[in-house]
């Protein structure tokens, strides 16, 4: 996979400068350029945290789905999460793509963060960790993993523009440290984000050149989030290598007249390709001759998409144990596991039960093979033991969902689906086919593309007044039966480009439907320069009485022997492009978890989301599980867990708030452009301590089958500055049943010089005990953990003297404390 340096300069003797120059943006939206002259072929690249989508946005084309990336940090368990990175490296490697966009590893700085899905946790030691982890199972496989958004890009409030204005301290010790240890680990890739920092944006920021490239030692290459680059000269001048998308980026012809005006130095331009070279050496990517197309071809010749093998059992079983592995036990008083034996009678109640929500809305959305949603779960789970009733309750808040298959049927062929067509400026037809369902954000383009259309005959299954809508921008109708029902022209109000082509917004109308009599519904939009092809048809069918529901869940509940209510966000709520307003699941849900609650003792509330949300009810229902995105296996993950056959291993990777308002950090609206990270250090856990708040749940917190006592922490008498130190703790499991327990490690600096948090952490180990045996956690606190960033110096230091070590459970649960004595010369 090497090419030495001499070789890479030799081959970069034989581009002109021009060559070079054009080689750093992109061929095509997910496509670098290829190189004939050094048998460089082009790489291709994808977006991944959860599953790998290759270029296309087709719904026949899946991919394997696995548990968010919060998920994934939930499980604590990095051997875990780099497996599910070779996961993800072998389906890369069947779709031909070389690079995955993928693992972010932003922080979860406020609760409102739209896009924390995708991210790892608010901490970034564990943030560090995991991603780490999940960088070295995707490239033991040959595929390149790419470390974003670098940097402070931890919220999506005019993300594009943003100007983050972050303390120096803070941005090294907190947001920069997950990034430097995914350099660590050897990340192939690092992308820079959309928004700026003090002032500038990230594409032209002089931190992609230092602490990246300079003081860590970054080899590898700089890749711009889709669109960042805005401007030629000051982004090609900085650490910046590769412009992506193509071809009409900001670069190409512009940065090639920039090099040989001499604007742009070339040997700036030369170490961007060398890099680009080292990279595609490693992928074998080059030196191969001529370079052969694969995967999707361009825009308006693509070809039908190429069936994907079934998922192998081994990936189904995988995917299966990580939704276990990740799911936080967060209050339980008895009632978990149920005894299937004991069980005659199941109440399976809400809208997230039946569809439950697998992933995050964005750009890192993929097309699972198949989705098992808790009630397929527990049914499969009690299949011949017991009876397994369900009712919907209220329909969530939100937009309604795009026409499914089940729904519908393409008007021409009378197949489930819907009937996709391109009309030329005249109406004319000029391709059609049948596709799954109403949700297109890539209709195929051909040559005098003037229209899209989509077209479903409806078959109502209940009547009333329901809610037809059709999503995208310019010029767009809906009709039904040939009557209008909305006309108008919707310009985009912003350039987002996760707005644009994946979640555009949708127009509604209301039409009366009655069972038994089909509708033809017809959606069209033109296409017009910069409002992207998305289109996307939805149908709801009139909500359920909201009054009437919690009555109706009440007495199924009541008339069973447990009762599991499954709640949770929607795709207007939880998605890249927005950042959340609220916390709040809505008073319906909320109303229906108390009615559930108070028919029966025995409920389970599963909480389907993928970052911290209210819970008011908490305390009045027996168990509270955390099942997160879950990915494709949810269901039957989350079956395991309900019944006892595998413990719930999760801890929280983040502080979850009774209420928003008591949370430290709530701002992720700018003022003028700026949003200042004036909390400075104390993000998650280190404000809640700062501000000597109680959260719901503390960082750290997640209960198991079994209970546990800690015993004993054993830290040396002292450690040299700049040494890793290794702390043992005791613990015992005091239940009746094997288990596992993460044991963690905070440290608390008393009477520092500097500013601190009360206590951050440190370290964490996990151990298995069986019932009433003592184990010994070893955990390795790292130096990195007891240095600060001299701001004066510009260099980490390390205060000697007397620390306190402590371990626990949680963040705000740590019984043992010890004191550790730091010697040595102040450097580390």
């Amino acid at each position: 996979m090497g090419t030495s340096d001499e070789e890479i300069d030799r081959l970069l003797g034989k581009l002109t400068p021009r060559a070079r120059a054009l080689l750093l943006d992109g061929a095509t939206t997910w496509r670098t350029r290829a190189e004939p002259a050094l048998g460089l072929r082009e790489l291709v690249m994808s977006d991944g945290p959860a599953g790998v989508r290759g270029e296309a946005w087709d719904e026949r084309i899946t991919s394997v789905l696995l548990p968010s990336a919060s998920a994934l940090a939930a499980t604590w368990d990095e051997d875990l999460v780099e497996s599910l990175g070779g996961l993800l490296a072998a389906e890369a490697r069947r779709k031909g793509v070389d690079v995955l966009l993928a693992p972010t590893l932003n922080l979860h700085r406020s609760p409102l963060g739209g896009r924390h899905f995708e991210c790892f946790s608010e901490d970034p030691e564990l943030t560090g960790r995991v991603g780490a982890a999940l960088v070295r199972g995707v490239q033991a496989h040959g595929v390149a993993a790419t470390a974003k958004h670098y940097v402070a890009n931890d919220s999506e409030t005019d993300r594009l523009t943003v100007d983050v204005r972050v303390d120096e301290r803070a941005l090294r010790e907190v947001y920069l440290a997950p990034f430097e240890a995914a350099v660590a680990a050897g990340v192939r890739l690092v992308m820079a984000g959309y928004n700026a920092v003090d002032g500038t944006t990230m594409t032209a920021n002089a931190l992609l050149s230092d602490p990246l490239k300079g003081e860590w030692g970054f080899d590898g290459v700089v890749v711009s989030d889709w669109g960042a680059v805005r401007s030629t000269e000051d982004t090609a001048r900085s650490g910046l290598d590769l412009a992506m998308p193509g071809p009409d980026s900001p670069w190409g012809e512009a940065l090639a007249r920039a090099v040989a005006d001499g604007t742009v130095p070339e040997d700036t331009v030369d170490d961007k390709v060398r890099r680009l070279l080292r990279l595609a050496a490693w992928l074998g990517a080059l030196g191969e001759g001529e370079p052969t197309a694969s995967g999707a071809a361009r825009a308006g010749t693509e070809a039908p998409p190429a069936p994907r093998p079934a998922v192998a059992p081994r990936e189904r079983a995988l995917a299966r144990r990580a939704v276990a592995a990740g799911s936080v036990l967060l209050a339980n008083r008895g009632v978990l596991p149920l005894d299937p034996g004991r069980l005659r009678t199941v109440a399976v109640i809400g809208a997230h039960a039946a569809r439950t929500r697998t992933q995050g809305g964005g750009s890192a959305g993929v097309f699972p093979p198949h989705e098992v949603s808790v009630l397929d779960g527990v049914r499969a789970a009690l299949r011949g033991r017991a009876r397994v009733v369900h009712v919907p309750g209220p329909r969530p808040d939100g937009p309604a969902p795009p026409l499914g298959h089940d729904a519908c049927t393409d008007p021409r062929s009378g197949l489930p689906g819907v009937l996709l067509r391109m009309l030329d400026a005249d109406g004319r037809e000029l391709y059609a086919e049948r596709r799954r369902g109403g949700r297109l954000l890539e209709p195929r383009l051909v040559p005098g593309a003037h229209t899209v259309e989509i077209s479903a005959r409806l078959r109502p299954r209940t009547a009333g007044r329901w809610t037809l809508g059709v999503a995208g921008f310019g010029r767009m109708s809906l009709a039904l039966d040939g009557r209008p029902l909305l006309a108008g022209d919707f310009p985009p109000p912003t350039d987002d480009p996760a707005v644009v082509h994946v979640n555009p917004p949708a127009q509604y109308a209301g039409a009366d439907l009655a069972v038994g009599q089909d509708a033809l519904l017809v959606a069209r939009r033109e296409l017009a320069p910069g409002t992207g092809r998305a289109t996307v048809v939805s149908a709801a069918p009139p909500a359920p009485d909201a009054a009437a529901s919690p009555a109706e869940a009440a007495r199924a509940a009541s008339g069973a022997d447990a009762a599991i209510v499954v709640v949770g966000t929607t795709e207007h709520g939880e998605c890249e492009g927005y950042d959340r307003t609220t916390l709040s699941l809505g008073a319906t849900q909320n109303a229906l978890v108390r009615a559930v609650a108070a028919a029966n003792p025995r409920t389970v509330a599963v909480v389907n989301s993928g970052g911290p949300v209210e819970l008011p009810w908490r305390d009045a229902v027996g168990a509270v599980l955390l099942a997160w995105f879950p990915g494709q296996e949810g269901g039957d993950g989350l079956a395991d867990v309900l019944f006892g056959r595998a413990e719930p291993g999760g801890r929280l990777p983040t502080t979850w708030p009774a209420a928003l308002a008591d949370a430290p950090v709530t701002r992720t609206l700018p003022a003028d452009g700026r949003l200042p990270y004036d909390e400075g250090l104390h993000v998650g856990h280190r404000g809640w301590l700062r501000h000597a708040r109680v959260p719901a749940y503390w960082f750290g917190h997640g209960l198991g089958y079994t209970t546990w006592a800690h015993e004993e922490l054993t830290v040396p008498p002292r450690a040299g500055a700049g040494e890793d130190v290794t702390v043992r703790v005791r613990v015992r499991n005091t239940g009746a049943r094997s288990g596992r327990e993460v044991v963690q490690v905070y440290l608390a600096r008393p009477g520092s010089a500097v500013e601190r948090p009360v206590r951050w952490f440190a370290g964490y180990a996990a151990v298995r005990a069986r019932p009433g045996e003592s184990v010994t956690a070893t955990v390795r606190v790292p130096a990195r953990a007891l240095r600060h960033w001299c701001v004066r110096e510009r260099a980490w230091r390390t205060e000697t003297g007397r620390w306190r070590v402590l371990a626990g459970r949680s963040a705000g649960e740590v019984p043992l404390v010890a004191d550790l004595e730091v010697v040595g010369p102040g450097s580390g």
